[in-house]
């Protein structure tokens, strides 16, 4: 989605809004002893309370109403009653939403209580990976060299990125072109930031694994290689400096 009025840049504001702020009370709201299920609902909840509905289950019929993925599962982890959190655990959060026609994404990846498993270094990696990427962004920068930067960031601290998942453009759908915003240099890829264009920028930040496999519930993606994954994501309108994070209301820096 290229941005082109102002009630469009208010309706992507919106449904930012919207996200960012189920995503920072869900992290806020996750504890050991909860389901993934309880926690899905909640956000369920909050997302009501704007108006917003879920973008996985309108656009796949996803089973559930965000993705939450815990401990080897890399991501589109399906919430579930029997899965209780615990001390330690490695979680994300993948929360996106349509408000008015407007769509958006972001996602978190935290510890449960204490990080007594000595997560949070790849979660501050990924962190630092997703801030640099995002500041790097503005109008004629090659896509490529944004997830060059990414993926030479990962390992100088240790890290690898996981090359079959990507960010993408996003506004009117959940998935909009430019697609497959990686997390490395693809050499045949030529594209270029177009300025006003929305896109969400994510991490994908693993310790031992390169591409995701879905696993036999048609969902779950976990490493090839196991290990553990942190993702982060920002929905952006890029410009011709700094760019505008419209769900920066989610906390992920602070």
């Amino acid at each position: 989605m290229s941005i082109t009025r102002e009630e469009e840049l208010t309706g992507m504001q919106q449904a930012s809004e919207a996200v960012a702020v189920t995503l920072r009370e869900m992290s806020k709201y996750a504890k050991p002893g909860i389901s993934t299920k309880e926690l899905d609902e909640y956000g369920a909840q909050i997302l009501a309370g704007f108006g917003a509905k879920s973008a996985p289950y309108l656009t796949y019929g996803f089973p559930g109403f965000t993705c939450i993925s815990v401990n080897k599962e890399f991501c589109h982890g399906i919430p579930s009653a029997k899965r209780i959190l615990q001390e330690g655990d490695l979680i994300n959060i993948d929360v996106s939403a349509e408000l008015n026609g407007f769509w958006s994404d972001n996602g978190n990846s935290f510890v449960i209580g204490e990080d007594i498993h000595g997560h949070q270094k790849l979660i501050d990696a990924s962190k630092d990976i997703l801030h640099k990427a995002i500041h790097a962004i503005r109008g004629g920068v090659k896509i490529a060299d944004i997830g060059f930067l990414m993926e030479t960031e990962a390992k100088k601290q240790g890290y690898k990125v996981i090359k079959n998942l990507g960010g993408h453009g996003i506004g009117r759908s959940l998935h909009e072109q430019p697609d497959e915003l990686l997390n490395y240099k693809n050499r045949l890829d030529h594209r270029r930031f177009k300025k006003n264009s929305v896109v969400a920028i994510e991490t994908f930040i693993s310790t031992t694994s390169t591409y995701a496999d879905t696993l036999n519930d048609g969902w779950t993606m976990v490493g090839n290689k196991g290990g553990f994954m942190a993702q982060h994501e920002h929905t952006i309108v890029i410009t011709d400096g700094k760019p505008m994070i419209l769900t920066e209301m989610n906390g992920l820096w602070n």
